[in-house]
């Protein structure tokens, strides 16, 4: 977990020693108005200290108090539903009535926001509040999560919202020069379709193939200066793209074999970029490299 800092308050990992600082925030009735435990308990408050602590998930992710001038004035947390399917990732943020119309929870849940979408990379970003919390939906609102429905969660009504990457920075297009067209669509052709990519648009000299907002271009093109690419010279060294588990890493490089590629750093396989890092290294007939890398985490340890 990361320490997130904002213009007026600090985000830190939460620790057995905030355990004292934290029920006291909840010690107020009012922060267990939309609950449906009454946290104002200090054995109620100390329990849900206990589930916060013993979080178990993905790197990056977990529980945070925030502090305000040295002073914890509440929680938030980005961490896999429990309420929604497929465990995705649920923004939750809650600061002390005394604090509240201040732009804090705002700003609390923004940079956590940001963390998950910018530094983690995820796909998207879940919160879940309750259908009557007007100023927590106006916190959602600001933030721009977008509201997609409701449900009975946490034991009641509920609106559901999600938060997407912003569009600016993100890649529009790549574009490859291949010496022989023929040759790129039967190695990247096949690759990319086999991760789900679909052919975009088609030219004499070239194809693309795209995927989500995203295309991938391979052009034998008339300016080209030379007949053989380097990928050790300045310039494009390799391209990375997610699979989504190890098994199918294992599957692709095995069936590349047939579809022009070679296995690179096969000696190392499947750890030549570090013990954590999953990947298969691919070279195709014009010395383009990929790198296939699986999305999951490593397995859990029984």
């Amino acid at each position: 977990m990361t320490l997130l800092a904002t213009p007026r308050l600090t985000l830190r990992p939460l620790a057995e020693a905030d355990r004292e600082a934290v029920v006291e925030v909840f010690a107020d009735p009012e922060m267990s108005r939309y609950f449906a435990a009454d946290f104002s308990d200090p054995a109620t408050a100390s329990a849900m200290v206990d589930r916060r602590l013993a979080y178990d998930g993905p790197a990056g992710q977990g529980h945070w108090v925030i502090e305000r001038d040295g002073r914890v004035i509440g929680v938030a947390h980005l961490r896999p539903s429990g309420e929604l399917p497929g465990g995705v990732p649920e923004l939750g943020y809650y600061v002390a009535s005394a604090h509240a119309g201040q732009g804090l929870a705002t700003e609390a849940a923004r940079a956590l926001l940001d963390h998950g979408l910018g530094t983690l990379g995820l796909p998207a970003v879940w919160a879940l509040v309750h259908e009557r919390n007007e100023a927590s939906r106006k916190v959602a609102a600001r933030l721009g999560f977008l509201d997609v429905g409701s449900g009975v969660h946490y034991g009641d009504l509920h609106r559901v919202l999600v938060a997407l990457p912003a569009v600016s920075g993100r890649p529009h297009h790549i574009e490859l020069w291949v010496p022989d067209l023929a040759e790129a669509e039967r190695s990247w052709g096949w690759l990319l379709g086999e991760l789900g990519w679909r052919e975009f648009q088609r030219w004499p000299d070239g194809v693309s193939w795209r995927l989500g907002a995203t295309y991938l271009v391979a052009e034998a093109s008339p300016a080209l200066t030379a007949e053989v690419h380097e990928r050790t010279r300045p310039g494009l060294n390799h391209l990375a793209l997610y699979v989504d588990t190890r098994a199918q890493v294992d599957d692709l490089a095995a069936r590349a074999l047939a579809h022009g590629w070679r296995p690179l750093f096969a000696d190392r396989y499947p750890h030549a970029g570090g013990p954590a890092h999953y990947a298969a290294y691919l070279e195709n007939e014009a010395g383009f490299e990929v790198e296939l890398v699986a999305a999951e985490g490593p397995p859990a340890v029984e």
